[in-house]
């Protein structure tokens, strides 16, 4: 039974006046406690579903949903991106259930990007301008309409529509090349059949639980890798998948983290270290010393500290306490041993070239002929956002966005040697600006312009506006889901009558300020 269902089946049960009398006050609080996890749209949920399975939105809301049946007052309230995996159908509930903590004496603190969140909010905080040591500073703290008056606010530009993001002015010929999915009948989706054109942008989209995430990832994805070979994990139900012959390689770029270790970061993992320690090794003063490109690395021994072993920190176990992080005492936190940090490519020591910036590197490496190669894969980076990332970042302090951006410039700083590749993206707006999800869009695009294929999940409108093609699920969540709503252009979306994505997507198309 889900939420919604067992709500209903609450408020119609016929009991006894004994009954009644006996289970009044238990009754009083399932009722409340249900109507409220369906008030912050999550009623398409099973009453037996494990909370493993649920989304980071859904637990979150889950979460708020306990808040309000607790019934407190004079309380502060602070949730994180509360909107992820919402349908813009669905924001004005979260919303209401925002403001109806307000109201009854509690205040709200709200970390979004959702526009329609932001226009709703009494007061706004802008922070900036910009991302990392370019930002930390508060751009503007006032109401909405205050916000859009501000001359130097980038947030404020894309609200009153100085900068947007534009609409495509052509979109890509759907492509004879496909992949066909018969029959996908997993969870709530009722056997269908989905067409999947290849080397385009395509968008998939719908409300929550409408089977989005069951269809690209256990469907999708999983099909297609166990076709391929080497995958052991399960696949969804579904009769066949043809055309899976045209792409080489199918990749989830998913928020997972990029390494577990301090020892990983963003210029390990595209790559761009390697050609940073070979600049090293070639300086005269290392090769006097007989010193190699491994020499710079602290995930083998050699260069790196013997204390540390190139972590930069000891960590000391408390046996009831939470453990203890200390900079090391042998390097003093710069991993290396001292006579590899006498080594300077053009002034620089490897710990100073790894405390830069990535924007403050590409211009670093610009000026010398040997380092233009450096400069060029580091400008992928600062090309999806993150040209605020040190470069020795650990892979542990990065967010689940910056994860999945950096997946993504390696992608793009990759040889094809592959071939073609199904490039599968869910929710890669998750804290995202209007500023970033533009420069995202762009990195789309170029995956796309370099023959491979684009199947992104997405509520943002901003996105879909800009997809070559889109699927829309629905038309509602839960059982009351899992069929194909519309498919083709946004435009074609956008006058479908029974679609709620293209409700939303028609305002995103014809916007005007």
């Amino acid at each position: 039974m889900t939420i919604e269902e067992a709500h209903a089946f609450f408020q119609e049960i016929r009991l006894t006046k004994a009954e009644i009398d006996i289970a009044k006050r238990i009754l009083e609080e399932i009722r409340k406690r249900l109507k409220f996890l369906n008030d912050v749209g999550i009623g398409y949920i099973t009453l037996d579903r494990l909370t493993m399975t649920l989304s980071g939105g859904e637990s979150q809301r889950i979460n708020l949903a306990t808040s309000l049946g607790s019934s407190l007052v004079g309380s502060l309230y602070v949730l994180d991106e509360p909107s992820i995996g919402l349908h813009p159908r669905d924001n004005n509930k979260l919303i209401n259930i925002l403001k109806s903590l307000r109201d009854v004496g509690n205040t709200v603190m709200v970390v979004e990007h959702d526009e329609e969140m932001m226009r709703s909010a009494d007061v706004v905080v802008d922070m900036g301008p910009k991302a990392g040591e370019h930002g930390g500073e508060v751009v503007f703290n006032g109401t909405i309409d205050e916000l859009l008056k501000h001359p130097t606010s980038l947030t404020a530009r894309y609200l009153n529509g100085k900068n947007s993001i534009p609409v495509p002015k052509k979109r890509r010929k759907d492509s004879e090349q496909s992949i066909f999915v018969k029959g996908a009948s997993e969870h709530n989706l009722k056997e269908i059949d989905v067409r999947i054109p290849l080397g385009l942008f395509v968008c998939v989209t719908g409300v929550s639980g409408s089977g989005k995430s069951t269809l690209v990832h256990e469907i999708l994805y999983a099909g297609i890798q166990k076709i391929k070979g080497g995958f052991e994990g399960s696949v969804g139900k579904f009769s066949s998948i043809k055309g899976d012959h045209h792409i080489n390689l199918v990749e989830l770029v998913d928020q997972s983290p990029i390494g577990r270790t301090p020892r990983s970061n963003p210029i390990t993992y595209i790559k761009a270290f390697d050609l940073i320690r070979d600049l090293l090794a070639n300086t005269q003063a290392a090769k006097i010393r007989g010193f190699k490109s491994g020499h710079f690395s602290f995930n083998v021994p050699g260069g790196r500290c013997d204390v540390c072993e190139g972590d930069g920190f000891q960590k000391i176990e408390m046996q009831f306490l939470a453990d203890l992080y200390l900079i090391c005492e042998g390097c003093k936190g710069k991993r290396f041993k001292q006579e590899v940090l006498e080594i300077r490519y053009h002034g620089k020591n490897v710990d100073e070239i790894l405390a830069m910036t990535v924007m403050e590197a590409i211009g670093f490496f610009s000026q010398f002929a040997d380092g233009k190669r450096v400069a060029k894969r580091l400008q992928v980076l600062d090309d999806v956002g993150l040209g605020y990332l040190h470069l020795g970042q650990p892979a542990t302090s990065l967010s689940g966005g910056e994860a999945q951006r950096i997946k993504l410039a390696h992608h793009l700083t990759a040889s094809h040697t592959e071939g073609k590749i199904l490039f599968i993206f869910d929710e890669p707006t998750t804290g995202l600006h209007f500023d970033d999800i533009a420069k995202l869009l762009t990195c789309f695009d170029a995956l796309v312009e370099a023959g491979h294929s684009l199947v992104v999940i997405e509520h943002n409108m901003d996105v879909v506006k800009c997809a070559d093609f889109v699927i829309d699920l629905g038309p509602e969540g839960g059982d009351a889901g899992g069929r194909i709503v519309a498919t083709g252009t946004p435009e074609t979306i956008a006058q479908s009558p029974n679609s709620y994505t293209g409700k939303f997507l028609k305002e995103y198309l014809y916007k005007s300020f």
